[in-house]
């Protein structure tokens, strides 16, 4: 989980600390269907979300969930647990 500067999460959209999450997790790269699937930019994508997004993505999925059916932003918006995780998120205040 590689911090990056302070900004926009771009799932609860609150404005702190962010890292840089993997749509595609790494631990994956080298595995058959992802290399013959998915070019190496793709492979390399990354969202700039805060950590309290970023630790519930990997608790509500395990990797290959999120490299199969979850490696898009806008799948991860429209996913029912990952929207119920950013509203409550959402809510949670920002250390100051």
């Amino acid at each position: 989980m590689g911090r990056t500067d302070t900004g926009q999460c771009e799932l609860c959209r609150r404005q702190l600390l962010l890292t840089a999450h993997h749509l595609i997790p790494r631990k994956l790269h080298r595995r058959k269907h992802f290399k013959k699937h998915y070019s190496k930019i793709v492979l390399q994508q990354t969202i700039s979300i805060c950590r309290d997004c970023h630790r519930g993505l990997h608790r509500l999925y395990d990797e290959m969930q999120l490299g199969k059916t979850l490696n898009t932003l806008d799948k991860l918006l429209q996913d029912q647990q990952v929207k119920k995780h950013v509203e409550w998120v959402a809510r949670q205040r920002t250390a100051s």
